[in-house]
């Protein structure tokens, strides 16, 4: 299941994609220029079961780590994910 990142500076998400479709989608608006505000995650009923929510927050830990910025989780299951999985702490603010 490939993870797909869109940023346009203001905005962005992080999805997942079949056949041209989004069947997953986490997004999240910046708040200056070294923080992230994940404010919703949505699956499809076909990935339900499949880990697509946690890998979608798995790849927004990697790019925090990769660009050096911090991540608030507004959006009630990242959030879940977050205070579950205590290696990614070091990108909470």
């Amino acid at each position: 299941m490939e993870i797909k990142q869109t940023d346009n500076g203001k905005k962005g998400m992080f999805f997942i994609e079949v056949d041209n479709q989004i069947y997953a989608e986490m997004t999240y608006v910046w708040a200056g220029t070294n923080k992230i505000i994940i404010d919703h995650t949505e699956v499809n009923e076909e990935l339900k079961g499949k880990n697509a929510g946690k890998q979608m927050v798995a790849k927004a830990v990697e790019f925090a780590r990769k660009e050096n910025i911090k991540i608030v989780p507004l959006c009630p299951f990242a959030k879940s994910v977050f205070d579950k999985v205590a290696e990614y702490h070091d990108v909470l603010n």
